[in-house]
C-alpha cells in the first residue's frame, strides 16, 4: 500500500472521529436541553456541554505535543458553534401583534376571566332578513388568529342578515397572551361565557369550528354556560375530552395531504433554534412553558409554511392543485406552545359524556366528506348529546368547510341558516344516532 493511500486513510479516519465527536456533543446538548427544559434560553445545556467537551479534549491531549494538543479542541469548537445557534433568538422576544385588518375594526374587550381578547363585529347588511339572535364565531387553532378566509365567510353570513361577532381566543391573533399555566380548555369555555356576558345581548347562537367546536361542545355540557346559548352549530369538531382524544379509526375520504404543492414562504423550522424548540415540544421532551423560547418569541417565529401538510389536509384530494390562500403573511398568527397546552388539557380531562347527556341546547353537527378529523370525534358528540337535532354531511369539501371554492361558502351558509332559523335542512339528516355504525364503516 502506498504512503499516500495510508495518509488518506488516516485523514479519513480522523475526520470521521471528529464528526462523531461533534455529533456526540450535539446529542448530549439536546439531551441536556430536554433535562433542563431549555433553562436560560438553552445556555445552561450549552455551557454544560461545552465544559464536558473541553474536559474531554484536555484529557485526550494530555500526552501530545504542544500543537497536537489543540486538535481535540476542533470538534468541540465546531459543536459549540452549531449548538450556540439554538440559544440565540432570531425574532423579537416580545409579542409582535398583527397589524389591523383593512376591512374590519379590531376592538379589545376585557373579560371577567382576566382575558383581553380581540373582537370583530360584522353587523347585518340585510335589514329585511335580519336574524334577531347574535351569532358568535369560535375559530379553530386552538390558539390561532382568525384567518382572512374565515373573515370572508363571516362577512358572507352578515350579508344574509346575521349580526356576527367573533373573537380570537386568549393568546391568539391580536388577543393578549396569558401566562402559559393559564391556558386550558376549561379557561376557553369560561372565556366564552364571559364574552357572551360582556356582549350583553341575551342568548346567542354560536358557530364553533374545529377546536372551536370542542370549546362549544364542552360549553353545552356546562349548564351555567349552556343557559346563555340559544343554538349551537358544531362544525368539524376536535375531540371533546380525554377518552375521545384517545380514539382512533377512520377519517374522511382522501384529503389533499401529500398531493398539494408545498406551502411557499419562510419557515421557522428551518432555523435551528425553532426547529429544536418546536420539535422537542411536539415530541413531549420540552414543556409548553419551556425556558428555551418564550411564548411571545415562539408566536413571532411560527409561520404559515410551518403548518406543512396540515393546510392541505383540510381540502379534498380533487382540490390539491387549487387550494386557496387561507390567510396573509401579515395576518397569520399561531401560538404553538399555547395550542399544545390546551390540547393536552383536553387529552388529560375526564369524560364529559355524563354531563353532555343532560344538554338541552338545540345543536347541529356539520361533518365534511374529506374530513381530516377522526370520525369518532364527531360521532361521540352525536351519540351523547340528545339535543343534537340534525347532522349535515357536506359532500365535496374537506375539514375547511367554507373555503371560497365553487359554491362551498354558499352551501355551508345555507346549512347553518336553515338550522338557526329552524327551517328544513338542505341536506339529509345523516348520520343519525342509529346510523353511526354504518357511517363509521362506509364513510371512512
Amino acid at each position: 500500500m502506498s504512503t499516500s493511500v495510508i495518509r488518506l486513510a488516516r485523514l479519513t479516519g480522523r475526520l470521521l472521529l471528529g464528526l462523531a465527536a461533534v455529533a456526540t456533543l450535539a446529542v448530549v446538548f439536546l439531551a441536556l436541553i430536554s433535562l433542563t427544559d431549555g433553562a436560560g434560553s438553552g445556555l445552561v445545556a450549552w455551557a454544560t456541554t461545552l465544559g464536558a467537551g473541553v474536559a474531554l479534549a484536555l484529557w485526550r491531549g494530555r500526552r501530545r505535543t504542544r500543537w497536537a494538543r489543540l486538535v481535540p479542541f476542533l470538534p468541540v469548537a465546531v459543536a459549540a458553534a452549531l449548538t450556540a445557534t439554538v440559544c440565540v433568538p432570531t425574532v423579537p422576544t416580545t409579542r409582535q401583534y398583527p397589524p389591523a385588518l383593512p376591512f374590519v375594526a379590531t376592538q379589545h374587550w376585557n373579560l371577567s376571566t382576566g382575558s383581553r381578547v380581540a373582537v370583530y363585529h360584522y353587523p347585518p347588511a340585510n335589514s329585511r332578513a335580519r336574524h334577531p339572535v347574535p351569532l358568535v364565531y369560535l375559530n379553530g387553532g386552538p390558539v390561532r388568529g382568525i384567518s382572512v378566509i374565515d373573515h370572508r365567510f363571516l362577512r358572507h353570513l352578515a350579508r344574509k342578515g346575521y349580526d356576527v361577532y367573533a373573537y380570537e381566543q386568549a393568546g391568539g391573533g391580536r388577543s393578549e397572551l396569558l401566562p402559559m399555566s393559564q391556558y386550558s380548555i376549561s379557561r376557553s369555555v369560561r372565556d366564552l361565557a364571559a364574552f357572551v356576558d360582556r356582549l350583553g345581548k341575551g342568548d346567542v347562537d354560536v358557530l364553533g369550528f374545529s377546536s372551536g367546536g370542542t370549546v362549544l361542545t364542552r360549553a353545552l355540557a356546562e349548564p351555567r354556560v349552556a343557559e346563555r346559548l340559544h343554538r349551537a352549530v358544531i362544525a368539524e369538531p376536535g375531540p371533546m375530552d380525554g377518552p375521545t382524544a384517545r380514539l382512533d379509526g377512520h377519517r374522511g375520504r382522501p384529503s389533499a395531504r401529500g398531493l398539494a404543492p408545498d406551502v411557499s414562504g419562510p419557515r421557522s423550522t428551518h432555523v435551528p433554534r425553532y426547529a429544536v424548540a418546536f420539535g422537542l415540544m411536539r415530541l413531549g421532551f420540552l414543556t409548553p412553558d419551556t425556558g428555551l423560547i418564550g411564548q411571545a418569541e415562539g408566536d413571532n417565529a411560527f409561520a404559515a409554511a410551518d403548518l406543512g401538510g396540515d393546510t392541505a389536509s383540510a381540502y379534498c384530494a380533487r382540490d390539491a392543485h387549487r387550494i386557496p390562500d387561507e390567510d396573509t403573511a401579515r395576518n397569520f398568527s399561531f401560538s404553538p406552545a399555547a395550542s399544545l397546552r390546551v390540547q393536552r388539557t383536553v387529552r388529560d380531562s375526564p369524560s364529559i359524556a355524563p354531563k353532555l347527556r343532560r344538554s338541552r341546547t338545540p345543536a347541529m353537527l356539520m361533518i365534511a366528506e374529506c374530513s381530516s378529523q377522526v370520525r369518532r370525534w364527531a360521532t361521540a358528540i352525536l351519540a351523547h348529546d340528545p339535543a343534537i337535532r340534525r347532522t349535515q354531511y357536506l359532500p365535496g369539501v374537506g375539514h375547511r368547510l367554507w373555503n371560497g371554492l365553487d359554491d362551498n361558502n354558499e352551501r355551508a351558509a345555507a346549512v347553518i341558516s336553515a338550522f338557526l332559523q329552524d327551517r328544513p335542512a338542505p341536506l339529509p339528516n345523516f348520520p343519525t344516532r342509529e346510523e353511526i355504525p354504518t357511517f363509521l364503516r362506509d364513510r371512512g
